[in-house]
């Protein structure tokens, strides 16, 4: 999908990890294989569907690590997102998310012939749509009624449930279950505050299990959860499929979220920092030195990335340029300034719109100080919105 795709690599296989070109979006290989392992084992031990968010790497190859280490699929946010993850592999695929639009409908039903594929739908049009679509071209798809548990986006209430179940069946659609997640609660520093989040979402998937029954509907799966809560969803004994996606390179964001007693009884799974962006000091101050690596080169709307190395702050210096400054320890004591030409690994803020941002991924194999690129991956779906 990238327009670059002929560009100059930053680095090639076999290439030390200080040939790297900068700034490049690279993979510690080894982390990241910890982060799969350790979820796969979390969900498998407990008898949890796992079925990662692919919208946080865009990326066929670690769609396929997931399914390789046991997830049942993966999941997108966006229809060209699964157009270009199937033409590359990837076999089973849910649109975690509601498609109104005819034309796309259209599509949705196309790739449903080649595919196994399941979409959200919170609305009678959107059921009508997806229906009529489907019947045209000929195929199916799993359908997911998705209820608000307190986003505050899209989803029905709890209490329409029931009423949307029934007319997926009365269109002679697959009711999958019920689609629940709640981002909002992702980021609540405390785990206290996300155990209530979730404690709160949990009670709506509740209600909203009446309701199917009342109207005669049996559930046959709940799915949901994100990287900051999972552990919670999986005690709450409702959620029955995982879906969380930032795991796998854990950014700095959820990486400030505390952990401590956020699932009594179901232990904590601590993940690595595994993506990185290597840049690359391009010139120093008397207290500062600039690193080539801007927002062109990092999301920041979760906030600026964290420095690898500790010790300094990193400040937006616009498109092109970032800024450390060094940080007063307890002590008193401040970092010497990296000199010209040094090497410094950014932790973005938050990885899925950095990945966004690039077209290839290099993994390195044996650690960022010493290691060697292993691969070079194309972020498949990049720029995929539609």
């Amino acid at each position: 999908m990238s327009h670059n795709a002929g560009l100059r690599a930053p680095a090639q296989p076999g290439d030390p990890v200080a040939a790297i070109d900068t700034p490049a979006l690279v993979i510690d290989l080894d982390a990241m294989a910890r982060n799969l392992a350790a979820m796969a084992a979390f969900a498998s031990e407990r008898g949890f569907r796992l079925r990662p968010h692919a919208k946080t790497h865009k990326s066929a190859a670690i769609a396929k690590l997931q399914m390789a280490a046991g997830a049942v699929g993966v999941c997108v946010q966006k229809l060209s997102e699964a157009e270009v993850l199937a033409e590359h592999g990837v076999p089973d695929i849910y649109i975690s998310n509601e498609i109104v639009d005819e034309a796309k409908l259209a599509r949705v039903a196309a790739l449903a012939g080649r595919i196994r594929l399941a979409i959200a739908v919170d609305s009678r049009t959107g059921i009508d749509r997806l229906a009529a679509a489907l019947k045209a071209a000929g195929t199916r798809a799993d359908v997911f009624v998705e209820i608000d548990v307190g986003q505050g986006r899209c989803g029905t209430s709890p209490a329409a449930a029931g009423e949307l179940a029934l007319r997926v069946l009365s269109n002679g659609l697959h009711f999958a279950g019920l689609q629940a997640y709640h981002g909002g609660a992702q980021h609540l520093r405390s785990s206290a505050e996300r155990q209530v989040a979730i404690e709160h979402a949990a009670a709506l998937v509740r209600t909203a299990l009446a309701n199917l029954a009342e109207a005669g509907i049996q559930c046959p799966l709940v799915t949901g959860a994100g990287t900051g809560t999972f552990a919670l969803e999986a005690a709450s004994g409702v959620w029955g499929e995982l879906q969380c996606g930032s795991y796998v390179f854990m950014d700095r964001d959820y990486a400030d979220n505390h952990l401590a007693g956020s699932a009594p009884g179901m232990g904590q799974v601590a993940f690595e920092h595994a993506l990185f962006v290597k840049s690359q000091v391009m010139s120093v101050g008397a207290a500062h030195a600039v690193v080539d690596a801007g927002h062109k080169s990092h999301a920041i709307d979760s906030g600026m990335p964290g420095v690898w190395q500790g010790g300094f702050e990193f400040r937006n210096g616009g498109d092109e340029h970032g800024i450390l400054s060094p940080v007063t320890q307890a002590d008193g004591r401040t970092a010497a300034l990296p000199a010209i030409g040094d090497t410094v690994w950014l932790i973005p803020g938050h990885c899925d719109p950095t990945v966004n941002l690039h077209d290839r991924y290099i993994g390195v194999r044996g650690g960022l100080a010493h290691g060697v690129v292993e691969s070079t991956w194309a972020v498949d779906a990049r720029g995929c919105l539609t």
